[in-house]
């Protein structure tokens, strides 16, 4: 009976264990969820501008193929060789985010530079073919690749104290709750048009006018949702570059991210009640012009590579 009794005493501490290490987990995910917030709201506003010109009943499939590659980026490419290097080389790390961050620059340097220049495809792209579809796809997951790198790399960040495993369950959960929600917002944006023309059928009056304002909101919206995709891309990469090159300690790389951080807390303490949305926005902006110098140059140099003549050499 003593045995027996053993055993449960053992087998109720196990579980309490247990239950204690599901709860540090659930804490350390949603902390990692919270502190990469504001990547996540750029991947939102990034995906749709993929969208534009698209077949409607081809909109879901494609939102739902970018999910996909979403998760296998999470997943199979970004989660093991984040823990990897985090526990062999975590001086890499930065290195790897900076080269994304160069790679978001010049893909918002480059939709900035086409826009001001008038270049642009007018043809939807898909009265182009499946071809067309497929390099749309593959198109968003590379940008989506770059986006949740630095969601991961975030996310570790704020788990990086933890057990392996608990670092290992914790940016599972991530990964899996940020690209249900990223995608589940992005395929409700692009049929909230469908959902307007359903409420303006309806017999009320006030449904009829709140489904056809829908209608005749939405490209506004998607247009909006596409310039923030940009500015976002250019926000992001920018900081990355900024915040990264201020981390490696390397002498006078300190300075530009130094002096911006130095003035957002100044604007934070003299700006009172808005001092903290202030000093934010000024990071933001900072950021932003450093994404487009640099995404500039970058497409400069691919501009140039792009257009020599082989035949000339």
């Amino acid at each position: 009976m003593g045995g027996l009794l053993g055993l449960l005493d053992d087998i109720a501490a196990l579980a309490k264990l247990s239950a204690a290490s599901l709860d540090d987990v659930s804490a350390a995910a949603g902390r990692a969820t919270a502190k990469a917030a504001g990547v996540v709201v750029d991947d939102t506003a990034v995906t749709p501008q993929y969208l534009q010109g698209v077949s409607p009943e081809r909109e879901l499939p494609i939102v739902k193929q970018i999910a996909l590659g979403s998760i296998r980026n999470k997943l199979i490419f970004i989660l093991p060789l984040a823990l990897l290097l985090n526990h062999f080389l975590p001086a890499l790390l930065p290195i790897i985010l900076m080269v994304g961050g160069t790679y978001l620059a010049f893909e918002g340097a480059e939709k900035v530079w086409h826009k001001l220049t008038g270049h642009h495809d007018d043809t939807p792209a898909v009265a182009k073919g499946p071809e067309a579809e497929k390099r749309i796809v593959s198109g968003a997951i590379r940008t989506d690749l770059i986006l949740s790198a630095e969601i991961m790399v975030i996310a570790l960040s704020s788990v990086a104290h933890q057990p392996f495993w608990s670092q290992l369950v914790s940016l599972i959960v991530v990964a899996l709750f940020i690209t249900v929600l990223v995608y589940g917002v992005v395929a409700l944006l692009i049929r909230m048009d469908d959902i307007g023309l359903r409420l303006a059928q309806r017999d009320s009056s006030a449904m009829k006018r709140l489904g056809r304002g829908m209608v005749v909101a939405m490209p506004k919206v998607l247009a909006l949702i596409g310039l923030v995709g940009t500015v976002a891309m250019l926000w992001v990469g920018g900081h990355i570059l900024l915040v990264n090159l201020g981390e490696e300690g390397v002498g006078w790389l300190n300075a530009p991210y130094d002096w911006v951080h130095h003035v957002e807390q100044r604007i934070a303490a003299s700006a009172g009640a808005l001092g903290g949305a202030l000093g934010w926005g000024f990071n933001t902006l900072c950021s932003a012009v450093v994404g487009l110098a640099v995404g500039s140059l970058v497409v400069a140099a691919v501009t140039a590579f792009s257009s020599r003549d082989p035949k000339a050499e």
